[in-house]
């Protein structure tokens, strides 16, 4: 037993050098596929925020935005992006709080002053009405868009979104909320800057319901050898599975303090999503991934069956489909995305 033992450290340590040499190479191959594809990354000011982005060839086309989820940013949209580039002009968007999008010290991380920022790219930058399709939190800022700019919106998707789970009193029954206490835990105490690092650590639940033993010790390491060995502005590891590399990513340029709003409730000020879902007359495709109840009764996942049939009676033109897939529908199950977004839009192009 022990002579397999130092065999298999033998091994380890043989190896160790390779680990750290991928490490520091290691880019996910999405951004050449994407660059090939003929997508960019651009920045521009509209406002007071630094809008960061990526957007294909696509002149004449309609155009599809893209809007991720909290903690994440646009490249998670990126094994969705070019089959969806095919017919439409896409725009994938870090929205304020995420991403290299940059706001003032002093913004206000809530759906009024967010979407209203949203309403202005699209006005000042893209300059013509878009079909959206937003994950979670991006799936209430695309509701808050098509309620409130519908000369903006000509059809939208809302990916798994927390419609209702996220208004208090609610949210404080869900897992969600647990994430959510972390953000103003990293805002109220010195995280020394580095939201990342304080999430793993203070993330317990979230690795044992998701990963595997020791996969916070072998991310820590991945993080620490990524960011001494390379020169690359966003955290990207490799050997685990695409939603861990994209919340590596992802919380790797988060700032706490929208989850921070979720937490007392100040995100969805002026914003009730039963009134909002009721003004909207495009189109709309609601996407409702994998839900349960834990034991004591908080809800495992961003709507209830109950949620989501709520919202499709307050629509006057939607669509309700169930997949059997996790939250970030796009990343972890695109052909299933992209065959739902599909029909939908050929259906609602069909009916002009």
């Amino acid at each position: 037993m022990i002579g397999i033992l130092l065999n298999l450290i033998r091994i380890f340590l043989r190896l160790m050098p390779l680990v750290i040499l991928y490490t520091a190479l290691y880019r996910d191959p999405g951004h050449v596929r994407l660059k090939k594809a003929g997508f960019t990354e651009k920045d521009i000011t509209v406002g007071d925020v630094r809008f960061h982005y990526a957007e294909s060839d696509g002149s004449g086309k309609p155009v599809l935005l893209l809007l991720h989820a909290q903690m994440l940013d646009w490249f998670s949209y990126h094994r969705v992006m070019i089959p969806l580039s095919e017919k439409y002009h896409v725009f994938a968007l870090d929205y304020p709080g995420h991403g290299m999008t940059r706001c003032p010290d002093d913004y206000e991380m809530c759906a009024e002053q967010i979407g209203a920022c949203l309403a202005q790219f699209i006005d000042e930058v893209i300059g013509k009405p878009v079909t959206v399709s937003g994950n979670s939190s991006g799936g209430l800022l695309a509701v808050w868009l098509a309620a409130k700019r519908p000369d903006l919106i000509e059809a939208a998707v809302l990916e798994d979104p927390p419609l209702f789970s996220s208004e208090y009193p609610s949210i404080r029954k869900t897992v969600a909320y647990r994430t959510f206490a972390i953000s103003d835990q990293a805002v109220r105490e010195d995280n020394e800057g580095d939201y990342l690092i304080f999430w793993i650590k203070n993330a317990g639940e979230f690795f044992k319901n998701n990963t595997f033993p020791g996969a916070r010790t072998l991310i820590r390491a991945l993080i620490f050898l990524s960011r001494m060995l390379h020169f690359q502005k966003t955290v990207e590891i490799p050997f685990v599975s695409p939603l861990i590399r994209e919340m590596v990513r992802g919380m790797d340029l988060y700032d706490p303090h929208f989850g921070q709003a979720f937490y007392d409730g100040t995100w969805n000020t002026g914003f009730d999503h039963a009134e909002a879902l009721q003004k909207i007359i495009c189109p709309v495709l609601l996407i409702q991934a994998d839900t349960s109840f834990l034991p004591d009764g908080t809800l495992n996942g961003a709507m209830s069956e109950e949620n989501a049939v709520f919202a499709l009676s307050r629509l006057q033109d939607g669509k309700l489909v169930r997949v059997q897939a996790r939250h970030v529908v796009h990343l972890e199950e695109p052909d299933e995305y992209l065959r739902q977004v599909k029909s939908f839009l050929r259906d609602t192009n069909s009916g002009k």
